[in-house]
């Protein structure tokens, strides 16, 4: 018998494609657009962020119809998502897509960081029923999230300053390069940070385990994974 029918959850896939779809999706569309449609790189991301809102959407929809939860931090980053995905496709500008991800993070840091401050614990709010950790790893996760989300906010607003991003460019004698390209090249290493982050915390995870059930470790990187 499989795993899925013993705990009564649906496969690990399903997981995957609620919270990896909606990046993968706008992955995809871009690179159709900006390398098979030759289209420059602020307009193929316009139009990939057709595939950001599709994505995000059905990511929601995934989450609420086959693994029957409707948890807050997936629906806080798919709301983020569709707000700031409908806004670039209303004004056809790709200043905001590149802005939900530091409007997104910085939120995330001032609510962990400020939670901290006031003896609250929100990411235990936000993982509670994911993680099963003593309140002390709570606070260590809850401050080293803080500040990861206040990085990645404090990165994004540089990679997405094309006057910055030529500037370097040109001194590395690649003035050429399309700031488009570079924004969503960084989104897929963001990517890879936020799962290495997540595994970086594992060995605290599991030594302050409070129960017996099982684990979805890597929980805390996935916050971060729509673009």
């Amino acid at each position: 018998m499989s795993d899925t029918h013993e705990t009564g959850k649906p496969p690990t896939w399903v997981r995957q494609v609620v919270d990896f779809g909606a990046l993968a999706a706008f992955a995809a569309v871009y690179v159709f657009f900006r390398y098979v449609k030759g289209l420059p790189g602020s307009e193929a991301l316009v139009q990939a962020t057709w595939g950001l809102v599709a994505g995000s959407a059905v990511a929601i929809a995934v989450g609420l119809l086959v693994e029957k939860r409707l948890a807050l931090m997936p629906l806080l980053v798919g709301g983020f998502a569709l707000v700031f995905g409908v806004l670039t496709l209303v004004f056809q500008d790709d200043l905001f897509v590149k802005l939900k991800v530091t409007v997104l993070n910085a939120s995330l840091a001032v609510a962990l960081l400020g939670g901290v401050w006031l003896k609250k614990e929100p990411l235990k709010a936000l993982l509670g029923s994911v993680i099963p950790v003593n309140d002390r790893a709570w606070r260590i996760l809850t401050i080293r999230y803080g500040f990861y989300f206040a990085a990645v906010a404090i990165v994004n607003e540089l990679v997405r300053s094309e006057a910055l991003v030529g500037w370097a460019a040109a001194r590395m004698g690649m003035a050429d390069i399309d700031p488009a390209d570079v924004w969503v090249s960084f989104r897929g290493v963001l990517w890879i940070a936020s799962s290495a982050f997540g595994l970086a915390n594992v060995p605290l995870i599991m030594k302050n385990l409070v129960s017996d059930a099982p684990v979805d470790a890597t929980a805390p990187a996935r916050p971060d994974t729509a673009p």
